[in-house]
């Protein structure tokens, strides 16, 4: 997102897509690839970088809803729940940081 830091970037994905506020950690957790299939067909190679959010509020309508299925579950779940490897492997070694912003 042009004019944001990734950080910055990475709150306002998680409230369009689960309608989640809350203090974000600026430093990335990590970071995976995966291939984006377009609406035209095409496949976009993409590089995710993953930031701690510490959820404060959650509303009950956001930009995303029903595209999504919302639930909290451990990381060790999330894990089992993610197809990508370098994501899950990202979940299973998660240890919170420090201060969120």
């Amino acid at each position: 997102m042009k004019k944001k830091k990734p950080f910055e970037a990475a709150a306002l994905e998680a409230f369009q897509e689960a309608g989640v506020r809350g203090r974000v950690v600026k430093k990335s957790i990590g970071h995976y690839t995966y291939l984006k299939w377009l609406d035209n067909g095409d496949v976009a190679p993409c590089m995710v970088d993953l930031f701690q959010i510490d959820v404060t509020d959650m509303v009950p309508d956001f930009k995303e809803k029903g595209q999504r299925t919302i639930a909290w579950v451990s990381t060790e779940e999330a894990a089992r729940r993610v197809r990508e490897v370098e994501l899950k492997s990202i979940l299973v070694d998660f240890k919170p940081q420090g201060k969120a912003r």
